[in-house]
């Protein structure tokens, strides 16, 4: 598949968005406004600028307003993981999902982050490029701390030259996951639909050296409190896509 980019895409929209009060106690996060426009829309631009054809978003807080607001969108299509019931973390939700996916590798989305592409350069299809299906296990789109706004100074991950991932190592400085990535359905095999986290599928892969990343080309954006709003609207402002 390497070159092509998938039909189909996860959006991880289930959150509680606590961190965000005051506003999510009325608005689930990903429909908080960041330059006009809801975060979950920025991801969900994206994928259909790619050709993505379907998003699978999990809902959970506020669900109904958050379905309210993707019965709006015609591009990519919607289909809703229902987890009003029991929240079931980053990985219990995919795996939930997995029916919806199918059996393809399919991209990953946060609802809550978003990014800016650099003049000229399209990252969904930089990811598609950049996969191959025959090493790798998951590939991460992936952004140094100087791309980053809102997030602070933690990183997430250190890469070869080839690209292969380890975690950062206490005091060392390396990349961010920048909330992409495209995963190969076959690692949540024998997963139950249980609340757990996608670090521990990371993890695997590391041991197993089938996680890899690609740099993002432009800027990662993270909205984590009310007070972030401001300097992400800053951040969209001078890439001039408001």
């Amino acid at each position: 598949m390497s070159g092509t980019v998938p039909r189909r895409a996860m959006v991880l929209a289930a959150g509680l968005g606590t961190r965000m009060r005051p506003i999510t106690e009325r608005l689930p996060k990903p429909l908080v406004p960041v330059a006009g426009r809801p975060l979950i829309d920025w991801g969900l631009d994206a994928l259909a600028a790619a050709g993505v054809e379907e998003a699978v978003i999990n809902v959970h807080h506020l669900a109904d307003r958050l379905v309210a607001h993707l019965a709006t969108r015609t591009r990519p299509r919607i289909a809703i993981s229902d987890e009003r019931a029991r929240l079931l973390d980053s990985a219990g939700g995919i795996v939930k999902a997995l029916p919806l996916l199918g059996d393809r590798p399919f991209l990953l989305v946060n609802a809550d982050t978003f990014w800016i592409d650099a003049p000229g350069t399209a990252n969904l299809e930089r990811l598609a490029l950049a996969w191959r299906a025959g090493r790798m296990d998951s590939l991460l789109m992936l952004a140094t701390l100087d791309q980053a706004t809102g997030h602070g100074t933690k990183t997430d991950f250190v890469a070869d030259g080839d690209g292969r991932l380890r975690r950062t190592a206490p005091g060392e400085t390396g990349l961010v996951y920048a909330g992409a990535a495209i995963v190969d359905p076959r690692v949540f095999a024998g997963a139950a639909a249980e609340p757990h986290s996608l670090n521990l599928y990371f993890d695997r892969a590391i041991a197993a050296g089938r996680l890899y990343g690609m740099p993002l080309a432009g800027a990662w954006i993270t909205v984590g409190t009310p007070e972030a709003i401001a300097a992400a609207e800053a951040a969209v402002a001078r890439a001039g896509t408001a």
